[in-house]
């Protein structure tokens, strides 16, 4: 059905057509692979993303910032950084530079693993259509031999009728 439909069959399209003769699954579960596969920095950059982007890291942050200002900010001792806060926006700045490349990193992995997910769907929605059209060409196939079968039958029956006339 592929090669009539499409001409020359892909390496996905041979999978699945290999898959349907042996009648194996072709569903898998992409998270328990992708999951083996990483690295310690892999983990600790997945990890740092699932933080940084939390309503717990957000409060943190906030009451972090806010304690700085609080505590440079009075007048009475000697501040470690006065107002404009210049040591404050150095650490922003850092922690910018170095929290971006790693959610890009963590963003990559996940793109990877979503391309994976997309081909075994692909996969698996393939091979759903070819085993339902290979059910409706076995259910044609049926209703045709049912409606042979009754229409010879019925000629019996006109056959029969038809001496009984006589």
């Amino acid at each position: 059905m592929l090669s009539a439909e499409s001409g020359e069959l892909s390496d996905i399209d041979r999978q699945v057509a290999q898959s349907l003769a042996k009648q194996e699954t072709l569903s898998q579960n992409i998270e328990a692979g992708f999951a083996e596969n990483r690295t310690l920095g892999e983990r600790l950059s997945d990890i740092l993303a699932k933080f940084g982007g939390s309503w717990t890291f957000l409060i943190l942050f906030a009451l972090f910032l806010a304690i700085w200002m609080l505590v440079n900010s009075r007048g009475g001792t000697q501040p470690v950084d006065p107002y404009p806060f210049i040591l404050l926006n150095l650490i922003l700045s850092t922690i910018a530079a170095i929290q971006a490349p790693i959610i890009m990193m963590s963003q990559r992995r996940q793109e990877a693993k979503d391309r994976l997910r997309s081909l075994n769907d692909y996969q698996v929605n393939l091979k759903a259509e070819l085993e339902i059209r290979h059910l409706h060409e076995k259910i044609d196939h049926l209703i045709n031999n049912q409606w042979q079968r009754l229409a010879e039958i019925q000629q019996l029956q006109l056959e029969t009728m038809a001496e009984k006339r006589k």
